[in-house]
């Protein structure tokens, strides 16, 4: 009944008011759902109260998560604008942990990833209270991990149990629901999870850290990564570009946001028109879109034009870091490709063009149908030595 009930609501505001736009379709979309309309209405004027007493506007637009595993908490940041600062709006305590320090590297091993992610799922009916999902395995993990098993289904949810996932309290996940909710309907689309093993900056986490390094010393480069990771966002409360090498090691940005070269004329773009409407776009698939000859192929693109672009950078610019927005269609077909982040405006104009022109992929799979869907990629153009 409650289904039916959801499933009517949706077909009344579309049928009487067409799809609504804006901040609204993906908040309403969510309320549609029972159990999530009444968390809304039971946490959304306390949540405006305590964004107003931090001095932080409701809602946030952009949301940046970081989870540390031995220390058993979950921050949620905050901020409103690209050029801003994150602040620091609530830390929650994770209820349980399964698993060690360790990235997760095969289904059943109990271990929570550790690495960096987005949410790529709100789950309203789930078993655990709330549910969001993220995006494990990532282009690292299905490098690194069992090629056949890697594990999945990956949650920050309710409930307070887990058997490798992370779990907060319903008071919690609610909280962060409809704060991700208004986010992801204000247009971020890919709302950063970083999980860590430690917080680099507790004495006692590092200590223990150092131990478990010494039996554990293929984990060093992994961890090394994470830290340059956590360093950077210390210093310049801005989430750093990751990119994932042929290797599957992650490669952290390291250049502060105030020295990255802005191009000369200020040339931009023009705005493109994605061609498929966001509601043919699947939010979550059974399989992924798949490069013609694998991830290896699709690494070996990437590299071949990081190479390629490397003389558009700017004068005295040793690296540009870009996360390019793209779409697969249910043919396979790339039909629009974004810089959103990095680069110039030549170096945009040849990778959106690139991107657009890649050869034909295997379409994502949602329930044994080919459908469209929308990818980020972060890539990186690198000056040759002595250039």
């Amino acid at each position: 009944m409650n289904k039916l009930k959801s499933i009517l609501a949706i077909f009344i505001v579309f049928f009487f008011f067409g799809p609504v736009s804006g901040q609204n379709s993906f908040v309403d979309y969510q309320k549609s759902f029972a159990k999530v309309a009444d968390v809304f209405r039971r946490k959304e004027d306390t949540l405006r109260k305590q964004f107003e007493a931090k001095g932080l506007k409701w809602p946030a637009k952009y949301i940046y998560i970081r989870s540390f595993k031995y220390d058993s908490q979950l921050e949620v940041w905050v901020k409103n604008s690209t050029s801003e600062s994150f602040k620091l709006f609530k830390t929650f305590k994770i209820c349980a942990m399964a698993g060690s320090l360790g990235p997760k590297r095969m289904s059943g091993d109990y271990q929570v990833p550790e690495g960096f992610y987005y949410i790529n799922e709100f789950k309203p009916n789930s078993t655990y209270h709330l549910s969001l999902g993220l995006n494990y395995p990532n282009s690292s993990d299905r490098m690194l991990s069992d090629s056949l098993y890697p594990g999945g289904d990956i949650y920050i949810h309710g409930s307070c149990v887990t058997e490798g996932c992370i779990p907060i309290t319903n008071d919690q996940i609610e909280d962060l629901y409809v704060i991700t909710s208004y986010a992801r309907a204000m247009g971020q689309d890919y709302i950063p999870v970083h999980i860590f093993p430690i917080q680099f900056n507790n004495p006692r986490s590092v200590s223990y850290l150092e131990r478990f390094l010494k039996i554990y010393r293929n984990y060093k480069t992994l961890t090394d990564n994470l830290e340059a990771a956590y360093n950077y966002f210390e210093k310049y409360k801005q989430v750093p570009v990751v990119m994932v090498n042929a290797k599957g090691d992650y490669l952290v940005e390291n250049v502060a946001p105030a020295e990255k070269k802005v191009d000369k004329v200020q040339r931009t773009l023009p705005e493109k028109k994605i061609p498929i409407p966001e509601s043919e776009l699947a939010k979550v698939v059974n399989n992924q879109p798949v490069y013609p000859g694998g991830l290896k192929a699709f690494q070996s693109f990437l590299d071949e034009t990081g190479r390629e672009l490397a003389s558009l950078l700017d004068e005295g610019q040793r690296a540009a870091y870009l996360v390019v927005d793209y779409i697969i269609d249910k043919e396979g077909k790339p039909v629009y490709a974004r810089v959103v982040k990095g680069g110039n405006y030549d170096i945009n104009e040849v990778v959106e063009k690139k991107f657009e022109n890649m050869p034909t992929w295997k379409p994502a799979i949602r329930q044994e149908q080919p459908v469209a869907f929308r990818l980020k990629q972060t890539m990186v153009i690198e000056a040759t030595p002595g250039s």
